[in-house]
């Protein structure tokens, strides 16, 4: 049970199994660079092969290749994409997300002030870090 065990070996144990995933993490961001540095290569090839044949697909025994155009949308001017979404009544070009600092802020100073439908989640955590002497 863990009621029998030291909060010292709770500790110790916390931050060896922490050490581990990060560990295993950091091995797993290695290999998976590398493999999408090499799909990258073959994707640039196959949208070549694509561009050369003026085609948008292409079928293979091993599959269907679709080549089709992605296209991101960002700003470096937010005043200006504020100003423009009230203007033109647009608040749809946002996305439904609530800034959790912002809120948090928000409420902190006006306990009263709860929008309709706000839903709050609060659960309690630890935080452990390592002591200086440790290995």
């Amino acid at each position: 049970m863990v009621e029998d065990i030291s909060v010292d070996r709770l500790v110790a144990a916390y931050i060896k199994m922490r050490d581990k995933r990060s560990a295993i993490l950091r091995d797993y961001e290695e290999q998976d660079g590398a493999i999408k540095a090499q799909m990258e290569l073959v994707e640039n090839k196959l949208i070549d092969l694509c561009k050369t044949l003026n085609t948008d697909s292409l079928k293979t025994q091993h599959g269907l290749v679709y080549r089709s155009v992605k296209t991101r949308y960002w700003t470096s001017d937010w005043q200006s994409m504020y100003k423009f979404i009230k203007e033109h009544d647009m608040p749809e070009l946002l996305e439904q997300r609530i800034s959790q600092t912002g809120m948090k802020q928000l409420l902190e100073e006006n306990p009263d002030l709860m929008p309709r439908g706000m839903n709050i989640d609060r659960k309690y955590s630890v935080t452990i870090r390592r002591s200086k002497n440790a290995s």
